[in-house]
């Protein structure tokens, strides 16, 4: 691809590739653009016929691992340093909240104190750098933080955008760039699920922009990763080099395993930068429905963990068991409102007999429950001298790494289930509810009638059978109190 002509992009890469470094595992190593970057980097910094910057908002759409927020932190401490388009610059890196703010921050902050020449001209604080020879700034702001109000930034690096609930953080920052003669707005972002959010608007505009369909010069856009509805499959090799700029210093080893271990939509968004529906199946299509195993059964007095996840009316109650040995599954009891009568109540006599009766029949290390609406069973039970836990599945720090396991175990083949009907419509039903701290299963909506308590109890009580399986048995006794 030609060079652009009529840019200051050589300038910036001659900066960034004299006088910053790598970090991570590149650790010390000259900061040599790749191609990519400096085709990106030339058109950011295209120049009108007055030799002023022509972009005021550019939007960057690339996967995860191909560098972006080390590109970014070094375009952030460029304008610091060296930029003279604005007097007094001031750099901001913002996200929607301040852990993820601070990436790019910190790689800023990191790229300088690795530089004596740099080190030099800046004073380096936790939450600010200071440019001696530019009189400049450079700081960190958050959503999360309240609206940053007051400030004047000459550049704004607004990272991982999908996750922005609202645009006020970027209204707020972009409107106090209004008295610099050339500000500069690069939002850096994987894919979203939702069009309708600040980002997939910011993309749709993008798109007529790139299209031809809307005319403005000042907005810049780049997306690598799958076309508007293009069909290809996510386990495509192929696909995975051309939808990650950065192919060359990847580990194909590692990104095969991350496909193989994650949910097919996350794998879609996250590293090859695809839009996904907000309904995103959690499984691929004949993935759960191969593990049936209806021929195996539960032997009296095998070891195994119940999960259990209940409710008083509306919805579904479910009791599902996981043998220690093999991680085979099987549902002890399951009990669903009626589409049709507003009345019906959870049989809670029948449940505590189903519960009693599986600790009389098996050998029962645990049983792992939703305390929502069973807090006197399960107190009733524990009284009785049960093992009894309270599993929250409103926690994400549970459900999250709860719905992972379940998911490489189907995956990997190392579980199965009995091929119980009810289970599998309920695992279907499921969907998945993906943000930056991971994934867990929900409802398509809160008010779904599709039940998928049968899905959640399943995961619930494979992941505590994980934990009996690894944990020492002299230590067993404590967990009952975790």
């Amino acid at each position: 691809m030609a060079r652009i002509q009529n840019t200051d992009g050589p300038k910036v890469v001659e900066f960034v590739e004299t006088f910053l470094t790598l970090g991570g595992s590149f650790i010390g190593q000259p900061f040599l653009m790749m191609d990519w970057m400096k085709d990106l980097v030339d058109d950011i910094y295209l120049l009108d016929e007055n030799g002023k910057r022509v972009r005021r908002t550019y939007l960057l759409g690339v996967p995860r691992k191909n560098a972006k927020s080390t590109l970014c932190a070094a375009l952030g401490v460029y304008h610091l340093i060296v930029d003279r388009s604005d007097a007094a610059p001031q750099i901001i890196s913002a996200a929607g909240d301040k852990k993820q703010a601070r990436m790019v921050f910190d790689e800023a902050k990191r790229m300088i104190l690795s530089s004596p020449e740099l080190s030099a001209v800046c004073k380096v604080f936790r939450d600010e750098i200071r440019c001696s020879l530019t009189n400049g700034t450079y700081r960190v702001v958050s959503a999360d933080a309240g609206l940053a109000h007051g400030l004047n930034p000459s550049v704004v690096i607004v990272d991982e955008y999908h996750v922005h609930k609202n645009s006020d953080l970027f209204v707020a920052l972009t409107s106090g760039s209004a008295t610099r003669s050339q500000p500069l707005t690069l939002v850096i972002t994987t894919a979203g699920h939702d069009k309708e959010s600040p980002l997939g608007m910011l993309y749709e505009y993008g798109r007529r922009v790139e299209s031809g369909e809307v005319v403005d010069p000042a907005f810049g856009f780049k997306w690598y990763g799958p076309r508007e509805g293009e069909e290809f499959k996510h386990l495509d090799r192929h696909k995975w080099e051309e939808f990650n700029p950065s192919w060359q210093i990847m580990n194909e080893d590692e990104f095969a395993s991350t496909a193989a271990h994650t949910p097919e939509s996350e794998f879609i968004r996250y590293r090859l930068n695809g839009w996904t529906s907000t309904a995103n199946a959690w499984f691929p299509a004949g993935a759960f429905e191969n593990r049936a195993a209806p021929d195996t059964h539960l032997e009296p007095n095998d070891v195994i963990v119940i999960g259990f996840d209940g409710a008083w009316q509306g919805d579904s109650t479910a009791l599902v068991a996981t043998r220690l040995a093999d991680f085979h599954q099987v549902v002890l009891g399951v009990w669903e409102a009626p589409q049709d009568d507003p009345h019906w109540r959870t049989p809670v006599d029948d449940v505590k007999k189903c519960i009693r009766d599986a600790f009389k029949k098996y050998t029962v290390k645990e049983m792992a429950a939703d305390p929502f609406r069973f807090e006197q069973t399960l107190l009733e039970l524990q009284e009785e001298g049960y093992p009894v836990i309270e599993f929250p599945t409103n926690s994400l720090a549970r459900m999250i790494p709860a719905t992972q396991a379940y998911y490489d175990a189907v995956m990997d083949e190392t579980m199965s289930h009995d091929g119980n009907l009810t289970l599998q419509r309920h695992i279907n039903n499921t969907v998945l509810k993906a943000d930056n701290r991971g994934a867990r299963i929900t409802k398509e909506h809160k008010a779904s009638k599709r039940h998928i308590d049968l899905a959640v109890a399943a995961v619930i009580s494979l992941h505590r059978a994980s934990v009996w399986r690894e944990v020492p048995t002299k230590k067993q006794s404590q967990m009952l109190v975790l």
